[in-house]
């Protein structure tokens, strides 16, 4: 049944309008078009009730949410029940997250996302791997017990879903850059993270088709006055997609700033990095023998060390339009058209548009989450 979306305001790409109507149909958009002529050729009508009608947001690194950390449960369920815990904060399209493991858990992880692609799990997307081809010097959080180089058989490995996307999270440095242009031609969505790469090895990643890069500023190699880095290197690319996480904690706002004089905002796609404390009043966990607490919305290890987040993408919204001072109309973009194509999925996501599918978020006048549709859907 063809159901008319009216009476709010609809993001398209002039902002805000007023007096449109979305029509969604068998799972996709298929008119946008002045309210009466919409609500004319629809079966059924949506009050918006003066909302904002907007992209679903795609949040391309979940380790977990709702009590489930990934790598703990490679499960259609696991996979499932984070996808719900996210919803609530208008997530359409995530990847679950696997931080470095070994090969035959990625493997798990890896067929565990396409039978919920299979079993149409809302808003699963494919698969994010961080890790373990990572840097010791920038680890974070990772177990560096788990890091390895990156080989022909890891390779195979990576390159081996069947359904929906691979985003792999590398240092430049620990492989070479044939092994990067074996990955992206295997489909593979390849990004620098965790890294301590100078800035001429990371313009060789970028040639060889490195696409982005995981968590800006974190976990990787800083910009300095005669040694620019893997963050120096990501600023000056044009074309790069950088994923920040904007809590006030994970980088300074004033950093984020300066970044954005770097690159427009369409450059910057926001991420949660979020852990299985989002969506619950429990804030503490186990990742890999080590308890996890949050303190002030942020998740750290016994040391102190950063590890992941208690963010939700709605508030990253929020944190943007206040910390950034980016207008809610980029903001909302960085949150859905910049990931779904940093994802090679803006023919079928990111944007209010005739043919797409039809995930959207209706927000409240204070950035709040009111309801979602994923391909067409309201939650059950």
């Amino acid at each position: 049944m063809s159901v008319a979306l009216t009476g709010g305001r609809v993001l398209n790409g002039r902002g805000f309008v007023e007096g449109l109507g979305v029509v969604i149909d068998g799972g996709r958009i298929t008119a946008v078009l002045p309210e009466a002529e919409a609500l004319g050729r629809a079966d059924a009508r949506y009050d918006l009730a003066g909302g904002r009608l907007v992209p679903g947001f795609v949040d391309t690194q979940v380790n977990g949410g709702g009590g489930v950390l990934f790598n703990d449960d490679v499960s259609v369920e696991a996979i499932a029940a984070i996808g719900q815990a996210h919803r609530r904060f208008g997530t359409t399209g995530f990847l679950p997250t696997l931080i470095s493991e070994d090969l035959d858990a990625i493997d798990r992880a890896m067929r565990a996302v396409e039978q919920a692609i299979a079993a149409g799990v809302p808003g699963v997307l494919g698969v994010h791997v961080e890790g373990p081809f990572l840097s010791a010097e920038r680890a974070g959080i990772h177990d560096k017990a788990k890091f390895r180089t990156l080989d022909d058989h890891a390779i195979r490995l990576l390159g081996s879903l069947k359904a929906g996307r691979t985003l792999v999270t590398l240092a430049p440095e620990r492989t070479q850059s044939d092994c990067i242009g074996k990955l992206v031609a295997s489909g593979v969505v390849v990004a620098a993270g965790h890294t301590d790469a100078t800035y001429e090895e990371t313009q060789a990643a970028l040639a060889a088709g490195i696409a982005g890069f995981t968590h800006l500023f974190n976990a990787m190699s800083p910009l300095a006055s005669r040694a620019p880095g893997a963050v120096g290197a990501a600023l000056e690319d044009a074309s790069s997609i950088c994923g920040i996480i904007v809590d006030g904690r994970h980088i300074h706002p004033a950093v984020l700033r300066l970044a954005l004089r770097c690159k427009p905002a369409d450059r910057f796609m926001l991420v949660t990095d979020a852990m299985p404390s989002v969506g619950l009043t429990e804030k503490s966990f186990t990742l890999q023998g080590r308890t996890i607490t949050v303190e002030n919305g942020v998740c750290v290890g016994p040391d102190g060390t950063l590890a992941g987040s208690d963010l939700d993408m709605a508030q990253a919204v929020r944190n943007t339009v206040e910390m950034m001072g980016v207008e809610l109309p980029d903001a909302l973009r960085m949150a859905s058209q910049t990931p779904a194509q940093f994802l090679g999925l803006d023919h079928e996501l990111g944007r209010i548009a005739p043919g797409l599918r039809a995930d959207l978020v209706l927000l409240d006048d204070a950035g709040e989450v009111v309801t979602t549709w994923i391909g067409g859907q309201l939650p059950a």
